[in-house]
């Protein structure tokens, strides 16, 4: 049996609900890497999601943030992230969401991203369109470098940090402003509602982006890899999502940098690259 985007809306909506519950409180946390944060939110959450997908959809494949693979149906793969944000999170910063996406044999078919502290759900469905709160999406028509605002991300992991300044330093330069939200889920959707015009990043997992790339597309974004395939979830991943107007000049100021070249020959970076 197959999710339908109310399967997925119901499920986003009760973990967010606890999240809020969470918000502004003071928290324990464990560290995942130097950085990374995990708190006792991310994991309840995850607790949550899992249980109302498990109950409804027995037997289909999991791949989550905090337990990584829940191996199962290989027709039916969910992708989750039931804290997309999470350093925003424990700082009291409100931007931050739960990220869902439904994949099936040609791919992810749903996708939600819910943002609980202002109550948007995004989501969208493959071939159908993408929505917030029930009003249909649509990318920005900017067309001028120069007039557009981007985001991007930063990786955990140093090397990724040292490529993607030099990336920001570059853009920056030529664009209105780059800004940095602390959610790939939540860069993605902005993309799709037209609050911003692009977004890259380097070395991201596919639950951040799954639900998200899914709605920009759907929304009339393109969102490939940064060397303009269409892989973007086989990790790691390396994102870019822009309107049509503006993606080609992305990809081709990104690919102008000489650290895109040692992008791509750095050990960590090469694998699913097509």
């Amino acid at each position: 049996m197959q999710p339908t985007l109310a399967d997925l809306q119901a499920c986003a909506r009760q973990a967010g609900e606890y999240l809020c519950k969470g918000y502004g409180l003071q928290h324990t946390f464990e560290h995942k890497g130097r950085i990374d944060l995990v708190t006792e939110y991310d994991k309840r959450s995850e607790e949550i999601l899992l249980g109302m997908i498990r109950s409804r959809f027995p037997g289909h494949s999991i791949l989550s943030e905090e337990t990584g693979s829940h191996p199962g149906d290989e027709d039916h793969l969910w992708y989750i992230d039931p804290l997309d944000g999470t350093t925003n999170f424990a700082h009291g910063l409100p931007i931050f969401a739960v990220s869902i996406a439904y994949a099936d044999r040609q791919g992810v078919r749903l996708g939600v991203v819910y943002d609980p502290t202002r109550d948007e759900m995004f989501s969208a469905e493959r071939g159908f369109g993408a929505w917030l709160n029930g009003k249909p999406l649509r990318v920005s028509l900017t067309s001028d470098l120069l007039q557009s605002l981007l985001t991007t991300g930063f990786a955990y992991d140093d090397w990724v940090i040292d490529t993607n300044l030099k990336l920001f330093d570059r853009l920056q330069r030529l664009t209105q402003g780059v800004r940095r939200l602390g959610s790939a889920a939540l860069d993605l959707c902005y993309v799709a509602a037209g609050r911003v015009d692009g977004y890259w990043e380097v070395s991201v997992q596919p639950w951040d982006l799954a639900a998200g790339g899914l709605i920009a597309a759907e929304a009339g974004a393109l969102v490939t890899n940064l060397q303009g395939g269409p892989d973007y979830l086989t990790p790691p991943c390396h994102i870019l999502a822009a309107n049509p107007a503006l993606h080609a000049v992305l990809r081709q100021t990104i690919q102008a940098e000489p650290v895109f070249i040692g992008l791509w020959n750095h050990p960590d970076s090469t694998k699913g690259i097509k």
